[in-house]
């Protein structure tokens, strides 16, 4: 009999949603594509990973801006951990504009900068309760890969202003997990960062191996 083609094994590629203003956590193996969709365009999503070999490495904005030179990462760009190991690599992105430099936003964020009342807990409360279930605590969530997340830098003075995300409707980036990781990955609770929308965000695992294609329709878009 001859032997199936490597494909055949393969579990099959889902497109999955993220509610507005929720969050998710799963597991990425070594190799594994994680694709990130911005379905209706203008939608942040904050993007957590943590080594499953040991979860006190995560990814680490300040290596990873440290040793590319700049803050506006895209396609062929490494993802540092705190020890200096590539946990993730950028290997697809059609907007080539993200935030490394902000933290997720919080009930914090909502009361101090907005001045809420009764604030929502943000994408760090969305983060940390999906990330409980693998022992993860709020106090190890660092800053996030704010994918498609737009902020400007005033060159002079060094003021930070978010901007509307430059994304539209389908636009994509992948990441190849350089390791086994737990994924945390939000659609953004944050109305500046959104220009003023709520909206939802999807995600497509691409096993190792797997054969390349295009991210796949949905249903719901």
């Amino acid at each position: 009999m001859a032997a199936m083609p490597p494909d055949t094994a393969l579990p099959p590629i889902r497109r999955q949603e993220i509610a507005p203003r929720s969050g998710v956590a799963f597991e990425l193996a070594k190799g594994d594509r994680l694709t990130i969709i911005d379905p209706k365009g203008e939608q942040v999503a904050d993007l957590l990973a943590f080594s499953v070999a040991d979860r006190d490495e995560v990814i680490s904005s300040g290596r990873t801006l440290d040793y590319a030179s700049r803050i506006y990462l895209t396609t062929g760009d490494p993802i540092y951990s705190n020890r200096s190991n590539v946990l993730l690599r950028i290997v697809e992105d059609t907007v080539g504009r993200h935030d490394f430099l902000l933290t997720p936003c919080s009930a914090d964020t909502f009361r101090i900068i907005y001045g809420d009342t009764h604030p929502h807990h943000g994408c760090f409360g969305n983060l940390a309760a999906a990330l409980a279930p693998y022992g993860i605590e709020p106090d190890r969530i660092p800053v996030a890969f704010n994918v498609f997340m737009n902020v400007t830098v005033n060159g002079e003075t060094g003021e930070l202003k978010v901007e509307p995300p430059l994304s539209r409707a389908g636009d994509h980036v992948t990441f190849e997990a350089e390791t086994d990781l737990i994924i945390g990955l939000t659609a953004c609770s944050a109305l500046q960062s959104n220009n003023n929308a709520f909206k939802p965000i999807h995600y497509e695992i691409r096993p190792a191996g797997a054969a390349p294609q295009s991210p796949l329709p949905c249903a719901s878009c």
